[in-house]
């Protein structure tokens, strides 16, 4: 419920300000190359600068800007290392992790030089109290 709830209060918080609804979007596969194959990723929220295409399993990352992943206790290694290594991969210009502490701690990282740095380490509150395009520039 915890899980859902954030990433409810996240999309909600995008769209009004001003996001298209169909540019903000939860649990869209992404396509992620693995070795000779083709797999993917489902975060938790993504933002688009156009609508992606609706067409495919595993849509291409073209026009991704953001992907959220909020953290479970079974999923911290995996949105911490391998998915951020991942998306840092594939050019994803921001990802965003938001913990399930008593916070909800978002830590914003942004891709510099081919290389996620930590931007920003805020509480969720502090952070919907602002604008999305403080945090998306």
């Amino acid at each position: 419920m915890e899980h859902a709830t954030v990433a409810s209060r996240l999309l909600v918080w995008l769209v009004a300000a001003g996001f298209p609804v169909e540019r903000v979007l939860q649990a869209v596969g992404i396509r992620i190359p693995r070795g000779g194959s083709v797999g993917g990723r489902v975060p938790d929220l993504t933002v688009w600068s156009q609508a992606p295409d609706g067409a495919m399993v595993w849509t291409p990352v073209t026009g991704l800007l953001l992907a959220v992943e909020i953290v479970s206790p079974e999923s911290e290694a995996i949105d911490q290392v391998i998915k951020r290594d991942e998306y840092q991969a594939v050019g994803i210009p921001h990802y965003w992790l938001v913990d399930r502490d008593a916070g909800q701690t978002v830590t914003m990282l942004r891709l510099t030089d081919g290389k996620y740095e930590v931007v920003r380490t805020m509480p969720l509150a502090w952070l919907l109290n602002g604008a999305p395009v403080d945090h998306l520039g």
